[in-house]
């Protein structure tokens, strides 16, 4: 899930393991349930749910179909992968899918790139007020590390520093962002060339439909799944 304000954001080191039993603290205030379903938003979710469960249970078969991970563990016990070739999605090909520690696939995002629907998307039977504006662009990267890969995300102000696009960034502009001071006073990874970033990509501005593929009391398009407990290494993210 992407709920994050990029300014010079970056989410921890990925290890080889994760702290099991622990459960992250329970977010304040208590997560409320979202508005009641439609009968043709419960019949998209249905549809959704039984499809990408069957073609994307694993990390495997995402990683097949060009989806790769680019984020920690949220505060919803979401780790999220990304496909940049369905910015504009449809029923079945969302933009992110998410996964729980354990690998099981929890949840998915459909968007609408907004240089293309200026208003809310009206699609696939859902209300256009359960889609999230996600704006403006911002930049995601990973930097190789002895401990495995460091993920990152920047705004624009970050990238105009090292003379960077928001909308066409790559590794060199990525490896930059690593030696500003500001970078190295917040302690994290410091590439030592472009060939020590694994990937960069944009993340334009979206219109954003989150939805959870497994049962959630507080319902499909709520923000928290009381079923899905976060482990002690979730990061809370805005």
């Amino acid at each position: 899930m992407k709920r994050f304000n990029i300014v010079l954001l970056s989410v921890s080191m990925v290890l080889t393991s994760f702290a099991a039993g622990a459960a992250a603290p329970t977010p304040s205030p208590a997560p409320t349930a979202a508005p009641p379903q439609s009968a043709s938003e419960t019949q998209f979710v249905s549809s959704v749910t039984a499809d990408l469960q069957a073609r994307f249970a694993t990390t495997s078969q995402a990683s097949a179909a060009g989806y790769f991970r680019y984020t920690n563990e949220d505060q919803t016990g979401a780790i999220s992968w990304v496909n940049t070739k369905n910015w504009q999605s449809d029923q079945t090909h969302p933009s992110q899918l998410w996964y729980d520690v354990a690998g099981r696939l929890i949840g998915a995002d459909f968007s609408v790139l907004q240089s293309n629907s200026p208003a809310r998307p009206s699609l696939w039977g859902v209300s256009p007020q359960r889609w999230i504006d996600f704006s403006p662009g911002h930049v995601h990267f990973a930097i190789r590390t002895p401990s495995g890969l460091y993920y990152a995300g920047v705004g624009d102000k970050t990238m105009a520093k090292v003379n960077g696009s928001v909308a066409n960034p790559n590794a060199t502009d990525a490896y930059k962002i690593t030696q500003l001071p500001r970078w190295k006073k917040l302690k994290r990874p410091v590439a030592a060339s472009a060939s020590d970033i694994a990937f960069v990509f944009p993340f334009p501005a979206i219109w954003d439909l989150q939805v959870w593929l497994v049962p959630n009391p507080l319902g499909a398009f709520a923000e928290h799944n009381p079923n899905v407990v976060p482990s002690a290494n979730a990061e809370e993210q805005d």
